[in-house]
């Protein structure tokens, strides 16, 4: 039976309150054999918010997240860190980082005694031309500089690099990996094979992929649901995901917003905040908050 895990504790200081609990998505189906490690889970979200509520909470309130946090309230980032159990002291692996937003979280979160490190595609596995694919070198070498900029802390903090040929001190040793709002594009690429098993190889035994992404309807068709507008199909992730040598742990429903039909004609980026309708459906979209989205927590098997 899979898990919904509900936020059940609030973080110290000034964060974000835990939403609450929401029933199980529709649709999302049952998985056997889950049972007692999701209730386990939930027991142990008091403990981890008991232990590191007031590191996440001083993150997430940072000066540098000053322009983030209106996005705060539509990402959950507080719950969504607490419900992967991410702690300050981990090494993790934030893949395919963008523009900084999860970055300036874990950054300061971890900055620390804990280690961010940059996971970017192989280059050349998907369908990247020669200038897509120096792009993707680059972002991956100057990472740890790009990072030390967003958050006002030391490059040495940080690292990263490509999953073209992962470096042999590296492998096995993540405490966790982030995939966020990512996996349609592995999806749509044809990469999600290749990526997610080198994810795989540089996890600790045990160690946790972290999930959140745009969620389609479950009876949204095949072709909808194939990464090209964004969204996929929870059960289909599920079942995926697990055939490559993951277990799923728990899912929650922490990001999903049931005010996403999630059946636009052009895609998800239709929602905030790419917003790509015209000015009346622009209108429409802002004021439904962003996509609905899935959370699931799988474990190496």
């Amino acid at each position: 039976m899979r898990i919904t895990l509900a936020a059940i504790a609030a973080l110290a200081m000034a964060a974000p309150a835990f939403a609450q609990q929401q029933p199980e998505h529709e649709g999302a189906g049952s998985h056997d054999g889950h049972h007692n490690e999701g209730m386990d889970h939930v027991m142990d979200q008091e403990a981890f918010m008991q232990n590191h509520g007031e590191q996440l909470s001083a993150a997430l309130n940072h000066p540098t997240r000053s322009e983030d946090r209106a996005r705060d309230q539509y990402r959950h980032p507080a719950e969504t860190l607490a419900f992967f159990h991410v702690g300050p002291h981990m090494k993790v692996g934030e893949y395919a980082p963008g523009g900084g937003w999860y970055t300036r979280v874990l950054g300061h979160y971890l900055g620390g005694e804990g280690q961010l490190v940059g996971l970017y595609f192989d280059p050349t596995s998907g369908p990247f031309n020669a200038q897509s694919q120096q792009g993707i070198r680059d972002g991956a070498a100057g990472f740890a500089a790009e990072a030390a900029e967003f958050t006002g802390l030391p490059a040495d903090n940080f690292s990263g690099f490509t999953l073209e040929t992962l470096p042999e001190d590296q492998v096995g040793t993540f405490d966790r990996i982030l995939v966020v709002r990512m996996m349609h594009n592995l999806m749509r690429w044809n990469i999600a094979d290749s990526e997610l098993k080198k994810m795989r190889a540089l996890l600790k035994p045990g160690g946790i992929l972290g999930v959140v992404q745009h969620r389609a309807p479950a009876d949204a068709s095949a072709d909808y649901a194939n990464g090209s507008k964004g969204y996929l199909r929870q059960d289909d992730v599920v079942g995926f995901v697990e055939s490559l040598g993951f277990e799923l742990v728990a899912a929650s429903e922490v990001n999903a917003n049931p005010r996403d039909p999630a059946n636009w004609e052009g895609g998800v980026w239709t929602m905030p905040p790419s917003l790509g309708g015209d000015d009346a459906m622009d209108a429409q979209t802002r004021e439904l908050g962003e996509s609905d989205r899935m959370t699931l927590m799988f474990r190496k098997r």
